[in-house]
């Protein structure tokens, strides 16, 4: 029996033309392939014209089903991980399986791939020599902390948004950081709609209040002088 393995695969976080071969080759090859959301996954295999076994593991899920998925593993089984979009693990489920094959000595390849906040800091125009990348701010408790925190960061921050929350958020960086501080906002990217918007935040808050708000956001922050 051959060793089991878990491969970490990115996917395309927009554009399905941005998966790697070896990617696609991975998904074709393994036995079994954990999914955030199969309704998802499932598109990606018909354009690719991918057939493996899919299986739920999300965040409400993971808690309950790695401990088994690793007694698969060790019994050699060879499984891949993806998420909707972007990599497994960035600010979506992956961690645990992850943390518990390392303690059991089990094989995990993460191949290189789509993440959304590395376009929107590049394009930003602002330094991506040293950044700060937060994932999701707190929905309530803890999260006038943690933009006090990042006021104060000198490095450049990252953190994601989602549509229905951006004006607000916008309208609390302005509080914490000042409106004058210089940002950029990435939406929908990769895709058709792609838009990204540059300048101080009162700027981009003026932009958004009379714009489009749809798709994922990136907000890119400059660090305090």
């Amino acid at each position: 029996m051959g060793e089991g393995k878990l491969y970490i695969v990115p996917t395309p976080i927009g554009n399905l033309e941005d998966i790697t071969i070896r990617a696609l080759r991975i998904l074709k090859e393994v036995d079994l392939v954990l999914a955030e959301d199969t309704r998802q996954t499932v598109k990606l295999f018909q354009h690719y014209q991918i057939q493996k076994p899919l299986q739920s593991y999300h965040q409400h899920n993971e808690h309950k089903v790695f401990q088994n998925l690793v007694s698969e593993l060790k019994s050699g089984k060879q499984i891949a991980l993806v998420s909707d979009a972007g990599t497994p693990g960035i600010s979506d489920p992956g961690f645990l399986i992850i943390r518990e094959c390392i303690k059991e000595g089990i094989a995990v390849d993460c191949l290189p791939g789509a993440t959304a906040f590395v376009p929107a800091l590049v394009k930003s125009g602002l330094p991506c020599d040293s950044f700060c990348f937060d994932g999701f701010l707190p929905e309530k408790k803890g999260r006038q902390t943690m933009l006090k925190k990042l006021a104060e960061e000198e490095r450049t921050v990252i953190f994601y948004e989602s549509p229905h929350r951006i004006l607000k958020t916008i309208a609390q960086l302005i509080e914490f950081f000042g409106a004058d501080r210089q940002a950029s906002i990435s939406r929908e990217l990769t895709k058709m709609f792609e838009e990204t918007v540059n300048g101080s935040l009162q700027q981009i808050l003026e932009h958004f209040t009379n714009g489009t708000i749809k798709g994922e956001f990136v907000i890119v922050i400059a660090g305090k002088k």
